[in-house]
């Protein structure tokens, strides 16, 4: 014991590194640290004799330690690590996805990058997240236009909002479960002041094996319901890149008419009103009833608000069935389209209307093909409801 206790006296008040606790002390804490988190013996005998004392009141025991310590390959990599796919640990070499294509994360880089070239009012800003949200590769091109404000969600908002202030053009960069932390400063510092701060989401939708705490079922339900907000979400690569142009509103790339959707695929009897990458499983959707003899309308929202309340009423009047589907929570997308049709007397008359949105419920890890199984939100899912509604049941009952 008196072992233990001279250990913790050692780490007391910052001994060992002459590192002051006046600023604990005052808010009435016992400081020991800094303490070697990676000094395995220290920090147990630290944690055993604070365990053990009842007389000192609250303890802060302030640990260091280092991302990818003890594995070179992570030491020597830029995100230390941080968030890695299947890898060999004898050489580090991590297997990568063999597809054609890149992430919508690394294609949001390449788009403001190609932006920020054009406009040098155009900066970045992330909260410790450069790998996973594409601005390392931002800063490397641009290192004093790129700032990275440590794991402070909030402090990264209203930074940003102070940015916009000054005329520069802010993408804020945020996970979209770690932006449900600024929300206050979303409404207050961003969307009352009418400042055009544009907040790049990444990790919207299903995540896959990141779970439910990185699923971002929320942010178009959040978002969409402030006053000065326009929400948008791109439905593929191509759209992710003017939808980027769209925010930075310049003439490089063709912006969007902002609330303006798009037809895809001309049907009857049944229109899919698909936002975001819930498109392309309402594109397949109608594959599937094509090769059953019926042929559907598949349309892209691309904007929750402002909506193309033109398409949404030309959809509404054409057809029996009007589907909305999208990958985000109740009181998202598919609200806003019934509060329209609603208000324009819509769904007085014999239109069905459904909406497809993910369950009421945390989704837990997985595959992101098993994640869109469990929530619903499949093709045959969508095939299926379509079926059910326009009164077709033994086959709709065979895709469920």
């Amino acid at each position: 014991m008196h072992r233990l206790a001279s250990k913790v006296d050692e780490y007391a008040r910052g001994m060992i590194s002459g590192t002051g606790s006046t600023l604990f002390e005052e808010l009435g804490l016992y400081y020991i640290g800094p303490v070697d988190g990676h000094n395995i013996d220290d920090l147990v005998s630290i944690l055993k004799e604070v365990k053990n004392t009842r007389t000192i009141g609250t303890v802060l025991i302030h640990v260091l330690t280092e991302k990818g310590r003890g594995y070179p390959y992570a030491e020597r990599a830029d995100d230390k690590y941080h968030g890695v796919v299947k890898f060999d640990p004898e050489t580090g070499k991590q297997f990568k996805s063999t597809g054609k294509t890149q992430s919508y994360t690394t294609y949001f880089a390449e788009a403001l990058i190609a932006e920020a070239e054009a406009d040098k009012d155009i900066v970045a800003i992330h909260a410790a997240m450069g790998g996973g949200t594409g601005l390392n590769l931002f800063q490397r091109r641009f290192p004093t236009r790129c700032f990275d404000v440590g794991i402070a969600e909030q402090h990264a908002v209203t930074f940003a909002a102070g940015l916009a202030c000054e005329g520069l053009k802010p993408f804020c960069a945020i996970y979209s479960s770690f932006m449900q932390r600024a929300y206050d400063q979303v409404v207050h510092d961003v969307d009352l002041q009418k400042l055009p701060v544009r907040f790049a989401m990444d990790r919207a939708g299903l995540v896959g094996g990141d779970g439910p705490t990185h699923c971002g079922a929320f942010d178009v339900t959040f978002m969409a319901c402030l006053p000065n907000m326009i929400v948008m979400a791109p439905s593929d690569e191509a759209e992710l890149f003017h939808m980027v142009a769209t925010a930075a509103a310049i003439d490089d790339r063709v912006p969007l008419e902002i609330g303006k959707g798009r037809i895809l695929k001309e049907g009857e009897r049944v229109a899919l009103l698909g936002y975001g990458s819930a498109v392309q499983n309402c594109l397949e959707a109608a594959s599937i009833l094509d090769e059953r003899g019926l042929k559907i309308t598949v349309a892209d929202a691309r904007f929750c608000k402002p909506l193309d309340i033109a398409l949404i009423r030309g959809l509404a009047k054409s057809h029996e069935v009007l589907i909305t589907v999208e990958e985000g929570s109740i009181g998202g997308f598919g609200s806003h389209v019934v509060q329209f049709l609603a208000l324009d007397g819509l769904l007085d008359g014999k239109l069905k209307w459904r909406p497809m949105v993910l369950p009421d419920r945390y989704i837990e890890h997985g595959s992101p093909l098993d994640q869109m199984a469990e929530a619903g939100l499949t093709a045959s899912h969508i095939a299926a409801t379509a079926l059910n509604l326009i009164g077709t049941r033994r086959e709709a009952l065979f895709w469920e």
